[in-house]
């Protein structure tokens, strides 16, 4: 009891310090500073941001810049690697497993880089000694959601002091301000520096410039400038930096740039701070402005638990130990789409395996793009809940990776089109490296064409269509169709050589295999990639003989199927599973993602699919963050609610750190995006060709209340339940497309005009 008291006591204050009135509900909040950069709370307009930690007598701001990696090889295709193809596909018709991983290892998969090349990297660190008088007390650190800014309060000596940070879209700077309610008391020294390297570092006047030029001047020339203004107090450089004495309040603005974009770094940092001025409340204004356009499109009350005003830590070890708070769900939800933004805005690359967010020049996997799910989850709940601007920097990505897909799908395959493999970088490579469990997978183009798909089919917008849709997904159809042979054995369409991503089973000589012909996850996106080119080129009336090539190709592309035990196969063949938990659902796409997988067109593949999920838990499976995020998103499909709560809760215990990110472990972002698709995915669903009100609500969650939710066909939906049923609604037609809604087991279908409203009393009419 003691301690609720004096969590409702530093809330208090740091509500009264300039937290804002959402404190309680749209803030992650700390009674002391974070340990390690992970826990950390973390800022960002979409390409500049930083990771703030906190301390009181030494803060430490890690600062990231979208385009800061280095760049020291290149992936390549390997010359003419595609005659070597058919020589695999017999192998594998044959089950020789061995001898075509061998074939294929030695003849077409690229060799991997050194470790640490072309790595995402942190831009600089910002380091400020304060020197204080006193203890300190009354200590709060937190992230206010709901207006993308960062405070840090706390009271030393009887002066309360407040620092406050925002990274703002508008002026692409960052403003950082220092404040105390006593004059003359802030004394501070402000450095920059760069982990594990030796960068240039000038001290002008009121200015500290970083610079570097990464992987020995092949990777990015970068730039990091920050200003410090004074009010009150004196200003001087030292050998460390530059130190400010018994100021009444500072302000620092900061900037970061490099050359990836072929702009000069140093010139960029410099306007950019002219531009931004020094008047920190007319920012925060313009900053706000811009975000909460953003951010209050949606709104998610899923009910609050007894737990008052605790910080997020403890809030997060009571669920760890049974507790119930769904309050802390729904700030889950908008911490993803705070991150969403934070990470990726119009103009900007796409959030990658850590958002924006590192620390340090090696961190895991590069940072980079993995596009075998992990780049495709990030982006799952942009449309859902309402951040369709935010989806915008995947589809300039993937465009880029079409001029060296083509290069691949030549070199590799013999095949037109485009093809892509499970990762890339910045620099746009395409082809499939390292080891075939990982590395031979030419799929991640049709995975990449869904999102397209999925903005047009929310948007309607038919200009995306044709323009950029259409023309993405029909060449990686022509690879598609070029890489399909007729199976020996079923007479069918196959893909391959493929693998079931990073996935493995064991063959009939006892060793570990992956790669095989006719993956089952392969022919679901095949098949999804085909009906998009049939329907988009139906409703663009163009490409009619082309349609009916992919039209013929689909009806003999090899159907799924399920297995003796009654689980959707994850292979042509019943294969024995080399790690019956392994991560990846691949054999799942079709269920989610995809659609092709729904109870009211294909009921035996859902119970199938219940009992894939059924058995990988079992054997441990969803030990990821991103992995339990798809158990969540695959259990709302199936409509158990209960389920895919407990797995939600399951996501918190074990793979949710402190400040509410995802752990994998380590950290990686996707697991906080599609854990939030996850929830969202419960309360609305709409791939089946009707509006699917609350199609797996829980038990815990008996009242609450969404609004700004989109629905496919281009609708906004809000829902009201109480007791477990739909109190209220409206549904808004923003296209005036045909509407069919279901309410539990009703269906109804109702005509709506573009720009019409209807409500829950107007079906009960």
């Amino acid at each position: 009891m003691k301690k609720v008291v004096l969590s409702c006591i530093l809330l208090g204050f740091a509500v009264q310090q300039g937290i804002g009135q959402h404190a309680g509900d749209l803030s992650i909040w700390f009674d002391k500073p974070a340990e390690q950069w992970d826990h950390g709370l973390f800022f960002g307009n979409g390409s500049l941001g930083g990771i703030v930690f906190g301390g009181t007598d030494r803060e430490r701001i890690v600062l990231n810049e979208e385009s800061v990696w280095s760049r020291s090889g290149e992936y390549k295709d390997r010359e003419e690697a595609y005659k070597y193809i058919p020589l695999i596909r017999q192998l594998l018709f044959k089950g020789e497993y061995e001898q075509a991983e061998k074939l294929a290892r030695e003849n077409v998969l690229g060799k991997r880089l050194p470790s640490g090349t072309n790595t995402y990297q942190e831009l600089a660190e910002l380091s400020i000694l304060f020197e204080h008088q006193g203890d300190i007390s009354h200590y709060v650190r937190t992230l206010n959601i709901k207006n993308a800014t960062v405070g840090v309060f706390y009271e030393a000596g009887g002066v309360q002091y407040k620092r406050e940070i925002f990274s703002s879209a508008i002026d692409k700077t960052i403003f950082y301000r220092i404040s105390a309610s006593r004059s003359n008391s802030i004394t501070a020294l402000f450095a920059l520096s760069r982990e594990e390297s030796k960068p240039g570092i000038f001290l002008t006047g009121r200015e500290i410039t970083l610079e570097d030029h990464l992987s020995e001047g092949k990777g990015v020339r970068l730039n990091a400038r920050l200003r410090i203004y004074n009010t009150g107090g004196t200003l001087e450089q030292t050998h460390e930096g530059i130190r400010v004495k018994g100021a009444d309040e500072v302000l620092v603005v900061i900037a970061g740039a490099t050359d990836y974009r072929g702009d000069d770094p140093a010139l960029s940092t410099k306007q950019a701070l002219t531009m931004a001025g020094r008047e920190y409340e007319s920012a925060l204004q313009r900053h706000l402005e811009d975000y909460q356009a953003l951010f209050n499109r949606f709104s998610l009350d899923l009910g609050n638990a007894e737990v008052g005003n605790l910080p997020t830590d403890e809030r997060l070890e009571r669920i760890k130990k049974g507790g119930v708070d769904p309050g802390l769900i729904s700030l889950y939800v908008q911490f993803a789409r705070y991150l969403l933004i934070s990470s990726s805005r119009p103009g900007s690359l796409p959030a990658n395996l850590q958002g924006l967010w590192v620390e340090g020049i090696t961190p895991p996997w590069n940072a980079d793009y993995h596009i075998n799910i992990n780049i495709q989850m990030n982006y799952w709940p942009a449309e859902v809940t309402n951040l369709a601007e935010c989806h915008m920097p995947l589809f300039d990505f993937a465009e880029k990776l079409v001029p060296s897909g083509r290069i691949t799908a030549r070199q590799m395959y013999g095949a037109s089109g485009w093809a892509a493999h499970h990762t890339s970088d910045v620099w746009h490579f395409t082809t499939g490296f390292g080891e075939p469990q990982y590395g031979f997978w030419p799929m991640s183009a049709g995975w990449l064409g869904l999102h397209f798909w999925e903005h047009y089919q929310y948007s309607g917008e038919i200009e995306f269509l044709k323009n950029r849709a259409y023309p993405l997904i029909k060449e990686a159809s022509e690879f598609y169709m070029d890489y399909l042979v007729k199976s020996p054995v079923t007479g069918y369409l196959v893909s391959g050589p493929s693998i079931s991503p990073e996935n493995s089973f064991v063959t009939p000589a006892g060793n570990k295999a992956s790669l095989v012909m006719g993956p089952s996850m392969d022919h679901q996106i095949i098949w999804e990639n085909f009906n998009q080119v049939i329907t988009a080129s139906e409703i663009l009336d163009i490409d009619e003989n082309y349609r009916k090539k992919v039209e013929k190709a689909m009806q003999k592309l090899t159907p799924p199927d399920i297995d003796k035990s009654g689980r959707i196969m994850e292979w042509a063949e019943e294969l024995k599973e080399a790690e019956p938990g392994h991560r990846h659902m691949s054999h799942l796409f079709a269920l989610h993602p995809g659609s092709r997988f729904n109870w009211r067109d294909t009921p035996e593949f859902m119970e199938a699919s219940g009992k894939v999920i059924e058995e990988r838990l079992r054997h441990g499976g969803g030990h990821t963050g991103w992995s339990k995020a798809w158990m969540i998103n695959f259990y709302a499909r199936l409509q158990e609610a209960e389920l895919a709560h407990e797995n939600l809760l399951d996501l918190f215990k074990k793979s949710t750190l402190p400040n509410l990110l995802d752990v994998h472990p380590p950290f990686q972002i996707d697991g906080n995006f599609g854990a939030a698709a996850g929830v969202v995915e419960m309360l609305l669903q709409s791939h089946a060709g009707e509006i699917h009100l609350l199609p797996a609500l829980p038990k815990e969650w008996p009242e609450g209340s969404v609004k700004g939710l989109r629905a496919r066909g281009g609708f906004e939906v809000d829902i009201a339940w109480r007791e477990g049923a739909v109190s209220d609604m409206e549904i808004t037609s923003l296209l005036g497309n045909s509407c069919v809604i279901r309410i539990q087991d009703k269906i109804y279908r109702p005509s709506l005009k573009k720009g019409e409203t209807i409500a829950l009393k107007d079906l009960q009419n």
